[in-house]
């Protein structure tokens, strides 16, 4: 009988969240290419971490103030109920935003991609390119920053990257349209749960967040010694 129960469209992911989230793999993707070409190349490479740290400062305020299931609050959740998640004793709705095991790659994810720009910016690679925060720290710290850059947080990010395809080829072979909802950004559930808020205002909110967050890092980059 639970075969005829009728599904509820819902809108989970909100139009700057899709728009962040497409945004920031075509941001890592670009960093990824331009810092393994090197060279003149690295021109791009801080502009890709520029772009790519203004979309995570935008995750954050995002994640407090954004739609229903976007927000961190909607996916912090605790030891039990990931352990009851692995067991096959799941919630309705952990399957309507992220699950408790995506929701711990989507926070390794942003911690280690603001480890990565974070130390980005405090980075010199002695030859022609250095981050514009490495005049404020000393050289040790920049040292300590320049070798969790090149050979430590690029191989956890690539790890984690992997982890997520995987995830996302698992949830296809299972019948999850993940994809999907993260394209057009509604799920089709049983459960009768609230949407996400996605109108003309809070997508100019959304906008609005954006741009400022861009100022931010606009201003950071300003902080660049001037050349020689």
């Amino acid at each position: 009988m639970h075969n005829n129960r009728a599904l509820n469209k819902v809108r989970v992911w909100d139009l700057p969240t899709r728009v962040f989230h497409w945004a920031l793999a075509a941001g890592v993707l670009g960093l990824a290419v331009s810092g393994t070409i090197g060279g003149n190349a690295m021109i791009w490479h801080f502009r890709f971490g520029y772009a790519v740290l203004t979309l995570l400062l935008f995750r954050i305020v995002w994640g407090l103030a954004g739609g229903r299931w976007s927000r961190f609050g909607a996916f912090i959740y605790s030891p039990q109920s990931v352990y009851n998640y692995i067991k096959g004793r799941g919630k309705a709705e952990h399957s309507v935003g992220h699950s408790p095991i995506g929701a711990g790659s989507v926070f390794a994810m942003l911690f280690f991609l603001l480890a990565q720009v974070g130390t980005g910016l405090l980075s010199d690679d002695e030859i022609a390119f250095a981050g514009p925060l490495t005049r404020f720290v000393s050289n040790a710290s920049v040292g300590l920053a320049t070798n969790y850059h090149k050979n430590i947080g690029k191989w956890i990010l690539l790890a984690l990257v992997l982890l997520h395809i995987a995830a996302i080829v698992f949830y296809l072979w299972r019948k999850h349209k993940l994809i999907g909802a993260m394209l057009h950004g509604d799920k089709e559930l049983v459960a009768r749960v609230p949407p996400s808020r996605d109108d003309t205002a809070s997508r100019l909110a959304a906008l609005v967040v954006l741009l400022l967050c861009g100022g931010v890092v606009y201003w950071v980059s300003s902080l660049a010694a001037p050349p020689f």
